[in-house]
């Protein structure tokens, strides 16, 4: 097996990077230690129903970044679904994003723009100085009535951690729109792959020059795409977490995981939307997928769903990692490991990307962006500074 690029990890920056090294010629393997490709945007069918589920929580896609756009429609075309969240607080039902029709059901009022304007900022001159907390971060941002009804207990659930004690940098700005729109997303274009996610990021690496290895773990010995094989020998993008690569010389890095409870319901539908978040934080779920809603255009059972909990915790060593939890620690360790990562590339052309390999959390069109930029601004680069391929004996 001849290779020119190896490519670490198959979500969609390494899915993009190996398609556009293909495209130019180059002979890509693609290394995934999971069982399937696309990282977290796996989806696949419940078995019982046929109902597509998103594996790692929902996926939904979405973008203003036209390359973007053009790029992912040579692989799937698109539904027009538009997301839209609700949020259970209290024994009722409110629109996400707070909008309009948040502000005037919470305070039972028929504000206008201006009037609902005007009370949040009167609500929100609580917090005079610098936040010393998240807390009083997002009282400042929104007030302190709906900081309570749909943000302190979502987010204590979220961090295991009381929003007292959250620092205010975990946010920079909560949403709230002075109209009645209610669609979570802003972007240009909005909607879900119409034959599925593993049906798209299949089709990603369907070229003669792609070879994907699955369950093969880049940083365990033994097989001949391992990092103590390759290394320097051939130009690697390495897309799984920045610190296990490094063997946690300085430290693991932290991060928020997700659980999952899923489970087939005798009914046609069980909440009439796609997505219920839970904002008190005596319910332990963070918030409820029905998998059904994502297609209504699909020929589903009527007398069955699938509903899946979603849970949100500190993740520990063996858990998926999700959300950067981006402590001061956490920076510091971060700011050790890109020394590593600029000698790295310098001394054995591997270079770093996508959301475990930057340590940041990055929406499906950012990661796709990114990709696209490594492989227009990097690529030509990497691969100058080694022999032409590696050839390996299977």
């Amino acid at each position: 097996m001849r290779a020119d690029l190896v490519v670490v990890g198959s979500g969609l920056f390494g899915l993009t990077v190996a398609q556009q090294a293909a495209e130019r010629g180059l002979d890509v393997v693609v290394v995934e230690r999971r069982d399937h490709l696309g990282g977290n945007a796996w989806s696949e069918l419940e078995p019982e129903t046929g109902i597509e589920v998103h594996r790692y929580g929902a996926h939904l896609f979405h973008t203003s970044n036209e390359r973007v756009w053009r790029y992912v429609n040579r692989f799937t075309s698109f539904t027009d679904y538009r997301h839209r969240v609700w949020s259970v607080r209290a024994g009722e039902v409110y629109p996400l994003p707070i909008n309009l029709g948040t502000i005037n059901q919470f305070f039972r009022s028929a504000l206008g723009p201006a009037e609902a304007r005007d009370l949040v900022a009167r609500q929100a001159a609580e917090i005079a100085g610098e936040p010393a907390n998240l807390e009083e971060k997002a009282i400042s941002l929104i007030g302190r009535p709906l900081y309570e009804a749909f943000v302190r207990g979502y987010t204590a659930k979220q961090w295991q951690t009381d929003p007292t004690r959250l620092p205010a940098s975990v946010i920079s700005r909560l949403p709230v729109r002075y109209t009645y729109d209610n669609r979570y997303f802003n972007d240009t274009w909005e909607g879900l792959p119409t034959d599925g996610y593993a049906a798209w990021l299949t089709r990603m690496v369907d070229h003669p020059r792609i070879d994907v290895r699955l369950e093969t773990d880049f940083l365990e010995a033994g097989h001949p795409f391992s990092r103590d094989t390759v290394r320097g020998q051939v130009p690697v993008v390495y897309t799984g977490p920045v610190d296990r690569y490094f063997d946690h010389v300085h430290g693991a890095l932290g991060w928020r995981t997700l659980d999952f409870a899923q489970e087939v319901l005798p009914v046609g539908d069980f909440q009439g939307a796609p997505v219920l978040n839970y904002a008190d934080d005596d319910v332990p779920h963070t918030r409820i997928l029905e998998f059904r809603h994502f297609h209504p255009e699909r020929d589903y059972p009527t007398d069955r769903t699938v509903v899946v909990r979603e849970y949100s915790r500190f993740a520990e060593p063996g858990d998926e990692p999700y959300y950067p939890v981006n402590t001061p620690t956490d920076r510091e360790r971060l700011a050790a490991y890109r020394t590593m990562v600029e000698a790295e590339r310098t001394r054995h052309q591997v270079a770093f990307g996508g959301r475990l390999g930057s340590y940041q959390y990055l929406d499906m069109h950012m990661a796709i962006a990114s990709a696209l930029r490594l492989v227009d601004n990097d690529l030509d680069d990497l691969l100058g500074r080694v022999a032409p391929r590696l050839e390996v004996a299977l």
